[in-house]
């Protein structure tokens, strides 16, 4: 029986982030990327959200190494938890590797990691898989997308990617390899699917300079921008111009000095000497001579800009007459904490330009032309729509169809679906358990999603605490009950409401035998029961009612 190529997404389908896909044939694994995702407002205390690593803890002993193809976040968070259950080499560009460099030093795994630094066109063998780098265009650098081949075939993962042929920093993406690896037959191309929505071509990094020129040479006073940290392209934009303009660019936020940092070490940035000075020199400076570069395009309540348009961070602060430059999409989810940021800032009497009004920002996703040049590159049998909510992956399956794709050669996946590949073959063979794991800010702290549950329970109908001391001897009541609640929504009756409530508890108490006031599980469950239907019926809220008897 021909043994089959198993294609498996722990996360990355059907949301955006946590894209992480696992590379399976007989007993050998890969995992391509491993993603985390931002937290939705309703997960409460919750730092990040990683993929269920379940399915790597199964196999731990078959993966054989972990491919990145580039060091955004949603492909390289949850890395440091994945090598904490299978410590596997890591394959990346050299920009990649020297991003997560911080990452695995946090972890402390830096010097347990291996890590080796892969160039394009430098094909390396990992057990049944042979991978080669290809380098695509990204918001980032040093993006790749991998041709790997495997017993049934060359499979194609294009990582994130647009079609820009005329980067600012680094190369365009080499649509000629791409081109050769279709003339030799490719099985499966998995293509990134998050701006299949938007027709037409994604436009070139270069695209944002003359807006960006405008705003440099109209800006009175200090200019601040707020950008990705990782959006090497924009920064370089952001240095040329300083220099030409004659102002100096002081860095505002940890991730913002460290992927610089890095950038400049590896040549991806080049600074012009003099232009780079420090937080503080730059407040000594006139503020037309002063350009921020600073974190927190999205609003983040400990971000550099958040901090500093409501006077919290320690280097600077918004002033009156700052042209402020949010340079970054807001990322679904993020509109309310934008929108709150952006008022303080218009309430210090800055200039805030962002993309609605000005082309400041180009996506690092390709539109459906993007996506054509792809697919018309490599000409696979099968399609497989990655990356994206599940509408978004269907667009795709639309798109190509539009293309003259047959719908038998696209296969429509989510998280958790195990793809199986023959030679001339694809299907969904069997799905695997799939969720998510909640991260808080310690690091490692794993958040239950019974932890979670009585979070929300707590939030949207409060606590409730009768208190009550009974004589562990004569089960009598030595004081009157107390009852405290915190969120509970009572209205102008709150009063009435809880001298009712403290009634009910010496009630229960009252027409309890000796046994049970003296035994406590018992007593607590009857007051809880007790006041739980009285607040139902008073409220209709269900609020967490934690008895708490004291023994006297």
């Amino acid at each position: 029986m021909e043994s089959k190529l198993q294609i498996t997404p722990l996360g990355g389908l059907g949301q955006f982030g946590m894209n992480m896909t696992v590379f399976r044939y007989e007993d050998q694994m890969i995992v391509v990327d491993c993603g985390m995702m931002f937290p939705d407002e309703d997960l409460l205390g919750v730092d990040i959200a990683i993929p269920d690593l379940s399915y790597i803890e199964e196999h731990r002993d078959e993966l054989t190494a972990i491919v990145l193809t580039h060091a955004h976040e949603d492909h390289v968070g949850a890395l440091p938890f994945v090598l904490q259950i299978a410590n596997v080499p890591i394959y990346g560009t050299e920009f990649t590797l020297g991003l997560i460099e911080g990452k695995l030093q946090e972890f402390g795994l830096i010097d347990k990691t291996q890590t080796h630094t892969i160039n394009t066109k430098q094909p390396f063998k990992l057990g049944h898989f042979e991978i080669e780098f290809v380098r695509v265009s990204h918001s980032l650098v040093d993006c790749v997308a991998l041709a790997i081949t495997t017993p049934v075939g060359v499979i194609i993962h294009t990582g994130d990617f647009k079609v820009d042929l005329t980067p600012v920093m680094g190369d365009a993406i080499d649509l000629k390899r791409l081109n050769e690896l279709g003339d030799k037959g490719v099985l499966a191309l998995l293509a990134d699917s998050t701006n299949v929505e938007r027709e037409g071509r994604t436009g070139s990094e270069k695209a944002v300079i003359p807006a960006f020129e405008k705003i440099f040479n109209e800006a009175t006073g200090r200019l601040i921008v707020s950008c990705f940290s990782t959006s090497i392209h924009r920064l370089q934009i952001v240095f040329d111009l300083a220099a030409e303009s004659g102002r100096a660019v002081a860095l505002v936020g940890r991730s913002m000095i460290r992927n610089v940092e890095v950038a400049m070490k590896y040549g991806y940035l080049d600074v012009d000497d003099g232009v780079l000075v420090s937080p503080h020199q730059a407040k000594r400076m006139p503020g037309d001579e002063v350009c921020l570069l600073v974190t927190g395009s999205q609003g983040e309540p400990m971000s550099a800009l958040a901090r500093m348009s409501v006077d919290q961070h320690k280097d600077a602060s918004i002033i009156k007459n700052d042209t402020v430059v949010i340079s970054a999409r807001q990322i679904p989810g993020n509109e309310k904490t934008i929108s709150r940021m952006m008022n303080h800032l218009f309430k210090k009497d800055a200039r805030v330009i962002d993309s609605s009004i000005a082309r400041i920002h180009v996506s690092g996703h390709g539109r459906q032309e993007d996506l054509k040049i792809m697919y018309d590159a490599v000409r696979p049998k099968f399609l497989v729509p990655i990356h994206g909510e599940t509408r978004q992956l269907y667009r795709h399956a639309e798109a190509a169809r539009s293309w003259g794709v047959p719908r038998s050669q696209i296969v429509l996946a989510e998280s958790g679906d195990v793809v199986a590949f023959g030679e001339d073959s694809a299907e969904i063979a069997e799905k695997i358990t799939v969720g998510r794991t909640l991260i808080d800010d310690s690091g490692s702290g794993r958040i239950d999603e019974l932890v979670l549950r009585d979070r929300k329970h707590l939030a949207y109908d409060g606590i409730v605490l009768p208190i009550v001391a009974i004589n562990k001897t004569s089960g009598e009541l030595e004081s009157a009950p107390e009852v405290i609640q915190r969120g509970l929504a009572l209205g102008e009756d709150s009063a009435e409401f809880l001298v009712k409530a403290r009634v009910i508890v010496a009630e229960t108490i009252a027409n309890a035998s000796h046994q049970e006031r003296t035994d406590w599980a018992v007593i607590k469950e009857k007051i809880r029961l007790e006041l739980k239907r009285h607040i139902q019926r008073g409220t209709g809220r269900r609020p967490m009612i934690i008895p708490v008897v004291l023994e006297i």
